[in-house]
């Protein structure tokens, strides 16, 4: 008795069994079963097969009318009865059809959700903001925005960070592999934590565009100047909240400030005259256009404080700047920011 107990609660932790990849095509596990059979026993009938499945012969009946509907099976004719279709060709055509029902399906998504939205436009204006509470829900609804993205996404990137920034970034990555423009404003205080300046460096070369000012005023992501997500409130004991504003004076007042930031913003990218700098002037270079501060950029290269400002002054000498300022317009003008 105790023994079966124990099976019992033994089997119950067995993880299920993974879905069979015939299941995303639209066949049953039981059809994959009779399908099987036919293509090792081509020359049987359905008793024969009722057989190899130890199923009864009506329940076979039905399955190969199902598979014949798929066109995994060719309909009997004069010269005997039901056969197997190459499977290379027939599992080819399910997947064609199924891409087919797919890009439908999004494209029914889009109207349905164009219906929805106007729906919402139709309802008292409060529902034009929707408040969305815990970091869980708040990373749902920030994909969901990334997803429907059509033209552009503009991002104010500022500290704190409550969460990995792996996640967003690889939206960010998939926004760039569909064509969707991406500008970025950092605030320079980000810049400072050199995983978000690797990860800033990293969008740049997969084609965000991005610029550096000295602060931000919020975290802001506007989605083609129709939606846009701010925060409310941020702690750091989960009570992450923000706001989802629908298309609105807000979002265009929203997307005016981004673009008042953009234009007053410093560039962030590679320099096209890398040739004429060492590997390590070019960083540097990078660094102080992002506006970082002394203390930051020299626990980014790993030197003092002393040696950093050493080589400032030998970048300022070899340009002819009097100042760090005109250090930056001279860098600008020769292409190195």
């Amino acid at each position: 008795m105790v023994n079966t107990a124990h099976d019992t609660a033994h089997d119950t932790a067995r993880p299920a069994p993974a879905a069979s990849p015939w299941s995303a095509v639209g066949v049953s596990a039981f059809d994959e079963l009779v399908y099987q059979a036919i293509l090792h026993q081509p020359d049987a009938d359905t008793a024969g097969w009722a057989l190899l499945t130890g199923a009864a012969p009506a329940r076979v009946r039905a399955s190969c009318d199902r598979l014949l509907t798929l066109g995994l099976l060719q309909p009997p004719d004069s010269l005997g009865g039901i056969r197997a279709v190459d499977p290379r060709v027939a599992i080819r055509a399910l997947i064609r059809r199924r891409e087919t029902e797919s890009e439908l399906l999004a494209a029914t998504a889009e109207e349905m959700s164009t219906v929805y939205e106007a729906g919402l436009l139709r309802e008292e204006p409060s529902r034009l903001v929707e408040v969305v509470s815990g970091e869980g829900a708040n990373a749902a609804r920030l994909e969901e925005l990334y997803a429907r993205a059509e033209h552009e996404v503009c991002v104010f990137d500022t500290p704190p960070y409550l969460a990995p920034l792996t996640p967003q970034l690889d939206l960010q990555a998939d926004l760039l592999d569909r064509g969707i423009v991406c500008r970025t404003v950092y605030a320079a205080t980000a810049l400072e934590d050199p995983d978000v300046l690797f990860h800033a460096w990293r969008m740049v070369g997969l084609g965000e565009q991005a610029r550096v000012l000295p602060a931000v005023p919020v975290k802001l992501l506007v989605v083609d100047g129709r939606r846009a997500m701010v925060p409310l409130t941020a702690s750091g004991t989960g009570g992450y909240c923000a706001a989802v504003v629908r298309h609105s004076g807000v979002t265009e007042a929203l997307q005016k400030l981004f673009d008042l930031a953009w234009q007053q913003a410093t560039p962030l990218g590679q320099p096209v005259g890398e040739g004429e700098l060492a590997e390590g002037e070019r960083t540097l270079i990078r660094l102080l256009a992002a506006g970082m501060k002394d203390e930051a950029v020299a626990r980014h290269l790993g030197v003092s404080l002393r040696t950093l400002r050493r080589r400032v002054s030998e970048l300022q000498e070899r340009l002819g700047a009097a100042s760090r300022f005109q250090l930056g317009v001279r860098a600008t003008q020769l292409g190195w920011v």
